[in-house]
């Protein structure tokens, strides 16, 4: 039994250590994603916004709360001239209380606005955590396209290398000629270049992207995913009239039209609506009960020169109005913003999975183009120059699809930013197979 309990905490530190580098080797989206999210500096700003924010909305009661004041005073008087002696010489002192509470019909709408204030900053935290997980998303796929554009690299590498190979023991049996092995050998280190200019880019690429993680760089970190591409197909004007709405930049235009005529209103009331103020003073002198005052005023203001066209306080009400008409304006201009970009990358989605479709086409013909081409150069019939230009050619058709995976699943990126739904929920919901097709 003590033994086991000895052995407890090695294993646990066995455990431990385990799942720590079971996490290092193999990062996800989902990881990546959080951990951009803890780690960005903008995000913790407005964090601050949002702690702010939330306590001035839990204590709205504040805009009615009462101005209190205490003072406290102490002196010496005397005499300059004894002849003319109003009061006794000697110290003095007093203490006094006060409070003033003043009330416009205004504050109903400054306690909306911070209100607005607060939900507005939940807003655009939520749209920059959006945001944000959209770029760290493509990122993340542009790096795996990258890590398959470098295995196929090095496959391309070992295709080099067991050509040279042939090359060199045909040339020591004499059946080609030394300028075919020397040929071969070329094409070998071209594709070795290749192979490590493309795993520099790549390492400094995947540093760049663990550093905004908050993670050294390791070569034994790895991106766990892949990008499954389908086709989607999209209703561009059925999207516009179900998502438009929900689109972060155009609820933040709604809610400033909303915060701007409640400033217009305040201002309206503030400015030509009565006033009410209560004030309570109470003081002491020389400590003496005798001697305490109270004083209680209540003042009505009514303002008069609001009402006349022209003065400063009637020019700032224009003033208000002329804010919510400008900011509507800026609404309808950001909806048909909103509206074409959707159209834009439905219409671009259709017109992309063409261009993937022929890269497929196009990469089954160059695979099957160097198979005979290889069995010709086994054969003697083809050069080893045509065997590197076909061989390249499949190199860069193969590229050519990478990139066009790449950029079709950008564009689902983006139109899932633009109708601020979830990229994922949109390929399930308009995704088709190949047998629907």
């Amino acid at each position: 039994m003590r033994l086991r309990l000895l052995f407890l905490p090695f294993l646990f530190s066995f455990l431990l250590f385990f799942s720590i580098n079971s996490h290092v080797f193999g990062l996800t989206l989902d990881e990546a994603i959080s951990l951009g999210i803890k780690n960005n500096l903008n995000l913790q700003k407005q964090q601050i916004d949002l702690t702010s924010g939330s306590f001035s909305e839990r204590n709205v009661w504040s805009e009615i709360f009462p101005t209190i004041n205490a003072n406290a005073s102490a002196g010496y008087r005397t005499n300059v001239f004894s002849d003319f002696q109003t009061n006794n010489p000697g110290a003095n002192y007093g203490i006094g209380f006060g409070i003033n509470l003043g009330l416009n019909a205004g504050i109903p709408h400054i306690i909306n606005n911070i209100k607005l204030a607060h939900q507005g900053n939940l807003l655009r935290y939520e749209d920059a955590v959006n945001q944000l997980s959209i770029q760290i998303t493509k990122r993340f796929f542009a790096l795996v396209a990258e890590k398959n554009n470098l295995l196929l690299l090095e496959e391309i590498l070992n295709l080099a290398q067991r050509q040279f190979s042939r090359a060199l023991i045909s040339f020591q049996s004499g059946l080609v000629t030394e300028l075919v092995m020397m040929q071969s050998r070329l094409a070998l280190e071209n594709a070795r270049y290749d192979l490590s200019a493309a795993s520099t880019v790549y390492k400094n690429n995947m540093t760049e992207f663990l550093a905004t993680l908050d993670i050294t760089y390791n070569d034994d970190i790895t991106l766990t995913g892949e990008i499954d591409i389908i086709k989607i197909i999209v209703d561009a004007e059925m999207l516009i009239g179900e998502h438009l709405h929900l689109r972060p930049d155009i609820t933040r235009n709604k809610q400033e039209i909303e915060r701007l005529e409640n400033i217009h209103r305040r201002t309206v009331l503030q400015s030509r609506a009565p006033s009410l103020n209560l004030s309570v003073d109470w003081s002491s002198s020389d400590f003496d009960p005798l001697r305490d005052t109270l004083s209680a005023t209540a003042r009505l203001n009514i303002p008069i020169d609001p009402w006349i066209t022209g003065t400063s306080r009637a020019q700032d009400i224009t003033r208000a109005q002329d804010s919510i008409e400008k900011a509507k304006l800026d609404l309808e201009m950001t909806e048909e913003t909103a509206r074409m970009q959707i159209r834009s990358l439905a219409a671009l989605l259709q017109g992309s999975w063409d261009s993937i479709l022929i890269a497929r086409l196009s990469l089954d013909v160059a695979r099957r183009t160097y198979q005979l081409t290889e069995q010709g150069f086994l054969s003697g019939r083809i050069e080893a120059l045509v065997l590197e230009d076909v061989r390249n050619n499949m190199a860069n058709v193969r590229q050519r699809l990478l990139q066009t995976e790449l950029s079709y699943f950008n564009m689902i990126l983006d139109l899932s930013a633009a109708l601020n739904v979830d990229w994922e929920n949109l390929i399930k919901t308009f995704g088709v197979s190949d047998e629907e097709e």
